[in-house]
């Protein structure tokens, strides 16, 4: 990370230094339709504007399209080749166990956020759920009074040594939102509002729940209700004089069958009777300490062969109904830009309406409330990215979610 007079060097891309508080926004799950079915139901008011006067194009996502690999990728500006999170979780062959990817020992780039802050400005973050706090906080030095960063989830443990600010629910003048709720994002933006407010971060980097999407899809008056809280919160943004960057980590898709049940592929199941158990191990990268509204069933899956032939296994995949790709490792790594050592022999991509498992008794499927929707594969790959104000883009500019912060700082008129 280098800084030259205005401009700051990270992870091989230059950004011009904030002239006014900038907010990039990851609004999880965001399938284009909801901002668009709530603007048509005159709820989104702000949205409509800045899609207006400001600038509304769409970008892709990072394959895998989950949560983790996204937001690390908006926050570094590179896929997950270079910062190394391939997913919620991966199987480390070293140890021979399965772990969450939410510790920062597991990232290989510093952030956007940190070059910033190293380069003497003030920033901020807010996530929903603390499983990435952590990682969207690396770098950041909070005894130089020029950093915050915490979760609305644990926004009440909250320390000026650890988050650079504390008492945090007073200060937001909100009670500590339930996980498995809209309040949980609602947090995030009023949380945003009063750093802006108060402490006027140069750079602020806001990243909420997909839990709403996960329930219900676009144009229901739950979602419309929760576009329009947004949408709510974004006006003050605005009004204070941010410039304003929102992109999604992925889209959200309906995945059940015409009875209501997940319309699975339970994977492991397949491939043990194919060629007998304890060959072979699937991992499912949507796998998170949250998986009451997905089951950890999502639209990517990688497998681990051990002495089968990847040959012998490819084809017999790519037979399953339902499955739209199955490629090698290198194939995979080369076409999605991920890591090698935290992909298995074989990445595995579902279509549009189907979800991939691993053993039907490996998944709790009680906690599904409504009929799964999910996300993980290509066709959650589409994702929204809008501006308060105009942006200029170099022509035919195939944008990524990742370019949030090159738009904002460098692209935003």
């Amino acid at each position: 990370m280098t800084s030259n007079g205005k401009t700051i060097s990270v992870n091989g891309r230059a950004y011009k230094a904030p002239e006014r508080p900038t907010v990039v926004i990851c609004l999880d799950g965001s399938e284009p339709g909801y901002v668009e079915k709530a603007i048509e139901a005159g709820l989104a008011p702000t949205f409509a504007r800045f899609m207006k006067d400001g600038a509304h194009v769409h970008a892709s996502s990072v394959i895998p399209s989950f949560t983790n690999p996204n937001n690390l990728s908006i926050i570094t500006g590179r896929p997950p080749a270079i910062h190394g999170i391939a997913g919620n979780y991966f199987y480390d062959i070293d140890s021979g166990t399965e772990v969450m990817m939410n510790d920062p020992r597991f990232l290989r780039a510093p952030t956007i956020l940190a070059g910033v802050h190293s380069a003497g400005y003030k920033v901020a973050a807010v996530t929903a759920k603390d499983k990435l706090h952590a990682l969207l906080a690396d770098g950041l030095d909070y005894s130089t009074g020029r950093a915050i960063a915490f979760s609305s989830e644990k926004a009440d443990q909250a320390t000026v040594k650890d988050n650079g600010i504390d008492n945090v629910l007073e200060f937001v003048g909100l009670p500590l939102p339930e996980v498995y709720s809209a309040d949980l994002s609602r947090f995030v933006f009023a949380a945003g509002v009063k750093l802006i407010e108060i402490h006027r971060p140069d750079l602020m980097y806001l990243s909420t729940t997909d839990y709403i999407q996960h329930k219900t899809a676009p144009g229901t008056k739950l979602a419309n209700d929760f576009y329009a809280m947004i949408d709510f919160y974004l006006a003050k943004l605005d009004a204070l004089g941010c410039n304003i960057v929102a992109t999604a980590d992925h889209g959200m898709n309906d995945k059940h069958l015409a009875n209501g049940e997940p319309d699975v592929i339970y994977l492991q199941d397949l491939v043990d009777r194919w060629i007998g158990k304890g060959n072979t191990r699937v991992i499912l990268p949507i796998t998170d300490p949250y998986v009451a509204h997905h089951g950890s069933l999502g639209s990517f899956a990688t497998v681990y062969t051990g002495e089968v032939s990847v040959e012998d296994l490819l084809p017999r995949l790519r037979d399953v109904d339902g499955v739209e790709l199955a490629l090698t490792r290198k194939e995979a790594c080369a076409r999605f830009e991920l890591p090698a050592d935290r992909i298995g022999d074989i990445v595995i991509i579902s279509s549009r309406h189907k979800v991939l498992g691993t053993s039907r008794d490996r998944h709790d499927l009680s906690g599904l409330t409504e009929r799964l929707r999910s996300h993980g594969g290509l066709t959650e790959e589409r994702v929204p990215l809008i501006a308060n104000r105009k942006i200029t883009l170099p022509p035919g500019h195939l944008l990524r979610n990742f370019d949030a912060f090159d738009v904002a700082l460098n692209r935003i008129q």
